[in-house]
This record gives structure tokens, sequence and C-alpha cells, in this order.
């Protein structure tokens, strides 16, 4: 496996532990960067963890540090948040409660972010200048009170998500049905990426009724709760696969496991594909200080 340089998963590791500051309300009032919604707030944090630059005062700096940190940021609408140039991508969500389901909305789980995959754009999946089959893609599950972050937990897509054929042979399943029983009734409907989209539900043919899938997934603090993860005890914690980890730099390894703050472990655990076999992954927590 090729060793990844630069900017990475690891490094960003290192700068949460060595940044105190959780209070996400700093990019409301600091620097000019007026971000509402805590959401945003959550994504800033990671994209600066990410491109270290947390102690970056001036936002123009720091709107130069991440262009060249990172080949896309995303939109509200289409998957990835963000994407490490030449690198991992990134899915930020924030939870007000430390152990709720994790909304997906219309994007099912991914085990691995490709090319071909519907929801992303154009300009995603030409956002660098080779060009790219699939990505490594990262969930970052931030656990929020208020804009007060409480946990952090990073974890490998592959430790946590099925084959993306599991999700999209279901919802193919579904969307026969749909098709079917929209035939069945005689009502009108119009080619769409949704479940179904059937038009002029009312006398007057204005009306469209659109189905959707939504899908959610549940938190990682429960899915590996029997681990050695405790959210009062670490404000930081990532899975990924063994492999992953030593693909990494070996001194951005060195850097993340002589930090006396960070405790790094081999854990096994199910492979989300077959239960009955076990991935060996790494386990990294952050102490609370």
């Amino acid at each position: 496996m090729v060793k990844m340089l630069g900017f990475n998963v690891l490094t960003a590791i290192v700068n949460i532990a060595n940044y105190e500051n959780t209070n996400l309300e700093i990019y409301s009032t600091k620097s000019k960067i007026r971000i509402n919604t805590v959401g945003e707030k959550l994504e800033y944090y990671f994209k600066d963890a990410i491109a270290n630059s947390f102690q970056i005062k001036e936002q123009s700096k720091r709107i130069k540090i991440h262009s060249s940190v990172f080949s896309w940021l995303g939109n509200q609408n289409n998957p990835p948040d963000m994407i490490i140039n030449k690198g991992d991508a990134f899915e930020v969500k924030k939870n007000q409660s430390m152990k709720s389901t994790i909304a997906l909305n219309n994007s099912y789980p991914k085990n691995k972010l490709y090319i071909d995959d519907p929801k992303i754009t154009k300009e995603c999946f030409s956002c660098e200048e080779e060009q790219w089959g699939s990505k490594d893609i990262f969930y970052v599950i931030g656990s929020m009170n208020g804009t007060n972050l409480q946990h952090l937990f990073i974890v490998q897509g592959e430790c946590y998500a099925a084959n993306r054929k599991i999700y999209s042979n279901l919802l193919l399943q579904f969307k026969a049905k749909v098709d079917t029983l929209i035939q069945e009734q005689n009502m009108e409907s119009t080619k769409t990426r949704e479940v179904g989209r059937i038009t002029r539900v009312d006398p007057l043919g204005i009306t469209t009724f659109r189905i959707r899938g939504m899908w959610e997934i549940r938190n990682p603090l429960v899915v590996f709760g029997d681990y050695n993860i405790n959210s009062e005890r670490y404000k930081l914690s990532a899975i990924m696969l063994k492999e992953k980890y030593q693909s990494f730099a070996e001194k951005d390894i060195k850097l993340l496991e002589s930090n006396p703050k960070i405790i790094v472990e081999k854990i096994r655990i199910p492979n989300p594909n077959n239960p009955a076999k076990l991935l060996t992954t790494i386990l990294i927590n952050i102490l609370r200080t």
C-alpha cells in the first residue's frame, strides 16, 4: 500500500489533542468567520484540525491554507464534506445527544467514496488533476452540548458500513415496487433518482408527490460500546483498519504515538459485511485534561 504523506487524519488527531478549546462558538465571534449553524462550526473545526490552522487569526490566510490542503470543500446537499488533496474524504455529522442515531438523510452509509456515486457532483469527481476511482472515507461524529464539543468520534467507513450493494440493492427493490404501483394506479410519474415521483396528483395537476429514502445509522459510541471507548474519559476516539493506519507516513505515526495525551491500541471488530469475521483495527483515544 502506498504511504500517504502530508495532511491526514493522524495529524488532525494530534492537532486536536494539542488544542484545548472545544467551544465552537469561537467560529461565530473570532476572525470574522461568522458561521451560524452548529453543524457548519463543527465542519470548520475539523477543517482546521486537518489543516493545522487552529491558531491562524486572519481569515484570508486561513482560506489560503484550506485551499492548499483540500481539493474539495463540499456543499450542503452533496457528500462528502471535504477531501484532502490526493487523500481521504470526510463526512462530518453533529449530534446534540451523546449516543443518538446519526441522520444520513438521503445518502446511504458509505464504506468508501466511489466516483460513480450518483450523490456526488461533477465538480467533486473532477476536483483533482489525477482521476480517482475511489477514496477512503471517514465519518466524523461530533456530540455537542450547545456549541461545546463533548466528544468527537472518527471512524473509517470500512469499519462502520457494509458494501454499497447492500444498500443500493434494497433501494432498487423498493423503487421497482413503487414504479409498479404507480403504473397499476394509472398515475403519472417522472424519471428520478429518488424512490419515486408522482406528478399531477390533484385535479389541477399542479402537485407532485416525492418519495424519498431517508437513512440513519447507529451512533459509533453505541456500535463500538463494548471496547475501550469512554466518552467521559476521552474527548476523542477513532477507529480505522490496521492497514489504513500503517499506510500513513512513519513520522506521522511516531508523532501520534509519542503524544502523552493519546492512547493507541489494537482491537478486533466485526466485519460490517460478515460479523462472523473480525477486522484488525487501530483504536485511538485522546485523554481529557
